[in-house]
């Protein structure tokens, strides 16, 4: 496994436990279909959330939720109605799209923010 991949991952069980944590049930991980892949789907009281992790080993050039633009955006929309047809749970009357950044700097703890309804 490249060291991208592991980056990716670490920020994505972090994510998951964060959302654990503050009540969320994570309903998938690493959804994926022949056009992509969301990271996380999880249940907010009647909320579905579809969350982005990105993650990155420093913010140098940003923030790594600045990452997720209009193309991406849209490519997520698209990915959750189709996540909808398949698995949409009872009782689960809203969307959300969420964003998690998490900055894992060698030598100090990760740095996450959740950022919700980001687009």
């Amino acid at each position: 496994m490249g060291a991208t991949r592991e980056l990716g991952d670490y920020g994505e069980d972090l994510a998951a436990a964060h959302l654990a944590a503050a009540g969320y049930e994570v309903l998938a991980r690493n959804w994926r279909c022949r056009d992509g892949e969301l990271d996380l789907v999880a249940r907010d009281g009647d909320a579905v959330v579809f969350v982005e992790v990105k993650t990155r080993s420093s913010a140098d050039f940003g923030m790594p939720a600045e990452a997720v633009g209009h193309v991406k955006a849209r490519r997520i929309r698209g990915l959750a109605c189709r996540w909808l047809v398949e698995n949409r749970p009872g009782g689960a009357i809203q969307l959300r799209f969420d964003v998690v950044s998490v900055v894992r700097r060698r030598g100090a703890a990760p740095e996450l923010v959740h950022l919700r309804d980001a687009f």
